[in-house]
């Protein structure tokens, strides 16, 4: 039997779980800058923060059914990692666009963590059409 798992969206798992902690402490981070350099209403810095919180606790589950659904050649939990990035993306966009103020730095950080969500759906959606077929 041949082998129908991805090594490239193996890797990309592995390099997005990665990026993906760096990209939260550096978010984080800008936050709670801004939230001291600029006159940061109190009323937004809740939910930009809660965005932020949200999208840590999706990033564990997607990173792990993508892990298991691509090891295991099992399309339903590449599936579920696949419609949590959609969730992921949402609240990507939601920081790339919409909090209270948007540095360079954020503009940087979403653009990259958007083109990895992106390559790695696209890299999804191949993997299981090949385990479906």
């Amino acid at each position: 039997s041949s082998q129908l798992s991805s090594l490239p969206l193996q890797i990309l798992l592995y390099v997005n779980g990665i990026y993906y902690i760096f990209y939260f402490l550096a978010t984080l981070a800008m936050i709670i800058y801004k939230s001291q350099v600029f006159s940061y209403p109190d009323d937004f810095l809740a939910p930009d923060l809660a965005v932020l919180f949200l999208m840590a606790i999706l990033e564990v589950p997607r990173l792990y059914l993508g892990f298991k659904g691509n090891l295991t050649e099992a399309e339903a939990p590449l599936g579920l990692s696949l419609g949590l990035t959609v969730g992921s993306v949402v609240l990507c966009v939601y920081l790339l666009l919409w909090q209270t103020y948007v540095l360079w730095a954020d503009v940087l950080l979403n653009a990259v963590l958007l083109s990895a969500y992106g390559l790695e759906s696209g890299l999804k959606v191949t993997a299981i059409a090949a385990f479906v077929s």
